[in-house]
């Protein structure tokens, strides 16, 4: 019974995995380079200030700016710098009277912290751009999200799976043979698996439950006659209120920041005013849980005109908790450089599992001295194109952030475009190539589009490593060294695809079943 049980996990295991991988590999690196979404988007927004102020001023002069600009505004949202984020960045809803202006504003503004002026930096989607690939996968609203989200739940089945069938799932975590043919492969797969297993289970299952009430609205459905009933009482969002259309100032928002802060023991995050000008103008400052494990924070919410406090949501109930819990153990936006550098290992690991696992498939049925059949050939190219073309498409990312001229129109759609042409151009030209040949190939021209950027960044730009080192500029520096240690470690997987290897293995009766 034991051994039944144990290889229907093992074909379970093997297709999930299968059929799933390659967007796992994808959704794994590129959620992996999310961990410094801030950072990437800072190095591809060098024109941004170094300088910092605190959020209650940078808040104030974004009012002030907004103030001018925006009269008529139904609602302002300001996203406030904080030890990552150097900007701030600004989304402004016009009225629904308002007259087309003859030079219509861009849907989001970066302001100076310190003086509230638009920053003219180059046009770019930065780090967000991986964070959302990550679970958007490029595809329209919501069927990438429910593709990842398929695909996620394919993970988590395979991770339980995979726990059933290895029976000696500790002692793999100290075997590592080199050299071994498929047994290699397999090594590699179950030390990758077991290292991080407890940081697999739970990237998968916050992955799922931060989306849960798209792939699950029936409670909603259910308990409420409108989604924004359900709105408004789990998150206080107020859909109903007008203005008044009577003229009010709005009181200065600063000494509001400084109060929320005080109120909610955590750093404000972003405001929300609605209705500026008008006498039931509304503030409402919201942190958002990057001290703690709850990523949603709390809210507390001021009268525009008066200043006087009219809600305060600084805790919210056990279901909206543990959602936000959830949130923030897959952001770890809570997490200090530390524990994010470690993060950022872990989530390599992930790749690396799926990567092996995918790798083990084919070489688990390669036999010597015969043609490979279409569905090995098949899979074969399919890992050639995820996981050795991927980062030639995310070094052309960066690098098009340095090539495509600054005062460029459209070109943030440019760079995220220059990615996916890189990427499906690779994976296209490396089926003219023997597999062999492809694998070195393709490693080796990620290896070095990745080494060019600091040197390209040098070229294009005043932030070089040199220049930044006596700067004292540690994200531009730390940046140049993560690309070329990027660059030397695609270098030693294109060494190692390359050379020729002597494998003699004796294969055990169903040593390899599992895959």
């Amino acid at each position: 019974m034991t051994r039944s049980l144990r290889q229907s996990m093992a074909w379970i295991h093997g297709w999930l995995g299968l059929l799933a991988g390659w967007i796992l590999f994808a959704m794994f690196l590129t959620g992996t380079a999310s961990y410094f979404r801030p950072e990437i988007t800072q190095w591809m927004q060098p024109e941004q200030p170094a300088n910092r102020v605190g959020a209650a001023a940078a808040a104030q002069s974004a009012v002030s700016y907004l103030s001018r600009v925006g009269v008529g505004d139904e609602q302002w949202y300001i996203y406030l710098p904080d030890d990552r984020t150097a900007v701030t960045r600004v989304f402004a809803i016009p009225g629904a009277d308002a007259k087309p202006a003859k030079r219509p504003r861009p849907p989001e503004l970066e302001l100076d912290p310190r003086s509230g002026e638009p920053i003219h930096a180059r046009e770019t989607r930065g780090g967000e751009h991986f964070y959302r690939f990550h679970f958007q996968l490029q595809l329209p609203h919501p069927w990438g999200r429910w593709l990842a989200g398929l695909c996620a739940m394919f993970m988590l089945g395979a991770i339980v799976s995979g726990v059933v069938t290895h029976k000696r799932i500790f002692a793999d975590f100290f075997t590592l043979r080199w050299n071994k043919g498929q047994r290699s492969w397999l090594d590699a797969h179950n030390v990758s698996a077991v290292l991080a297993l407890p940081y697999h289970a739970v990237i998968t299952y916050t992955g799922l439950m931060t989306l849960v009430l798209m792939y699950m609205p029936w409670p909603i459905v259910a308990n409420y006659q409108q989604p924004a009933d359900f709105g408004k009482e789990a998150y206080g969002y107020v859909f109903d209120d007008k203005a008044s259309g009577r003229a009010a100032p709005l009181v200065a928002v600063a000494p509001l920041i400084a109060d929320a802060e005080r109120r909610l023991g955590q750093h404000a995050q972003r405001v929300v005013i609605r209705f500026p000008g008008d006498a039931a103008a509304t503030v409402a400052v919201a942190s958002g849980g990057a001290s703690g494990l709850n990523a949603r924070g709390g809210t507390v919410t001021y009268s525009g005109s008066t200043g006087r406090v009219t809600a305060a949501d600084v805790g919210a109930g056990p279901a909206l908790s543990t959602a936000g819990v959830m949130l923030g153990l897959h952001t770890a936006q809570f997490a200090a450089p530390a524990l994010r550098w470690l993060l950022f290992a872990l989530g390599l690991t992930g790749a690396a599992m799926v990567g092996t696992g995918l790798l083990l498939w084919t070489a688990a049925r390669r036999r010597p001295n015969a043609a490979p059949f279409v569905g090995l050939r098949l899979v074969e190219r399919l890992n050639i194109a995820a996981i050795a073309a991927l980062p030639i498409g995310m070094a052309s990312y960066l690098l098009a952030n340095r090539l495509i001229p600054a005062a460029a129109v459209g070109r943030a759609d440019a760079e995220v475009a220059t990615m996916f042409y890189a990427w499906g151009g690779a994976a296209l030209l490396q089926l003219a190539r023997p597999a062999k040949r492809a694998w070195c190939e393709l490693f080796a021209l990620g290896a070095l589009l990745f080494g060019a950027i600091p040197f390209v960044n040098a070229a294009t730009t005043e932030r070089g490593f040199f220049a930044s080192l006596r700067a004292g500029d540690g994200l531009f520096v730390g940046f140049d060294v993560a690309m070329l240690a990027i660059a030397a470690s695609l270098a030693a997987a294109a060494w190692s695809a390359g050379r020729e290897r002597q494998v003699k293995t004796r294969r055990k009766v169903g040593e390899f079943a599992h895959v």
